[in-house]
């Protein structure tokens, strides 16, 4: 299904727009959302004054966050976390640890969906971005230290090792952010699997009307033959009545 964008869409594209997206994903979504509507004639006519309107509002909210966007690009945040014999951490610095550190500096209120980052695993500088608008997506300077564990540690009943009490809320942040992300990630695939089966139903109606058509269109050529037939027929009938008078009269 073709759409024509109202909003700027994050990964798809800027209002006055137009893109080619599943019919569910604009059906569930985007038009739901307000974040489109389909490109008809009559929707096609407002390109002009759609592009211009998100224009004026994206200049807007560009220069309000410009000020927040240079404060998170000057920004550096540093983590501790405790690492294997191998220099991998326990656990991971999550998009939500991210978040939280720059709301708390900033003393703002981002989301951390805002983050764009894989949760990372390994000590060192690294770099993230963090989306504010369409336009301004300011990076954030992350190093991550390693510390390894100096107490000595006793197996328990069972021979497993216990681990440290910042371990476990290391392990316990990752996965609430884990739990979360497969819920994310499962309402996508419902809504993949929707659109895949409206875009069947789809496909059968379409079929089954052609069918109907076919159908239809070999019953009126077959009735059109019997009425042609049953045409000749009679005209061959009335034909003979006459043949046999013009006989009778020449012999007479």
């Amino acid at each position: 299904m073709k759409v024509l964008l109202i909003k700027d869409v994050f990964n798809l594209g800027r209002a006055g727009e137009v893109k080619k997206v599943a019919d569910g994903f604009a059906r569930n979504f985007l038009i739901p959302q307000k974040m489109a509507v389909m490109a008809t004639v009559g929707a096609m006519r407002q390109i002009e004054r759609i592009q211009a309107s998100a224009s004026q509002k994206r200049e807007v909210l560009n220069e309000e966050m410009s000020g927040l966007a240079e404060q998170i690009a000057a920004l550096e945040l540093s983590f501790i976390a405790n690492i294997g014999e191998t220099g991998k951490l326990y656990g991971s610095i999550t998009q939500q640890m991210i978040i939280d550190e720059v709301n708390e500096k900033l003393h703002v209120n981002l989301d951390r969906h805002q983050v764009e980052s894989q949760p990372l695993r390994e000590v060192g500088e690294h770099s993230v971005r963090v989306r504010l608008t369409f336009d301004l997506i300011p990076e954030i300077k992350i190093t991550i230290e390693g510390e390894e564990e100096e107490q000595e540690e006793q197996p328990d009943q069972k021979g497993k090792k216990p681990r440290s009490a910042k371990i476990e809320e290391i392990v316990e942040a990752e996965e609430i952010v884990e739990a979360e992300e497969t819920a994310e990630s499962e309402e996508t695939a419902e809504l993949e699997e929707a659109a895949e089966a409206e875009e069947t139903a789809e496909a059968e109606e379409i079929t089954e009307a052609e069918e109907i058509t076919e159908a239809e269109e070999i019953t009126e050529a077959e009735e059109a033959a019997e009425a042609e037939k049953t045409a000749e027929a009679e005209k061959t009938v009335e034909e003979k009545p006459s043949e046999s008078g013009d006989q009778e009269a020449v012999s007479e």
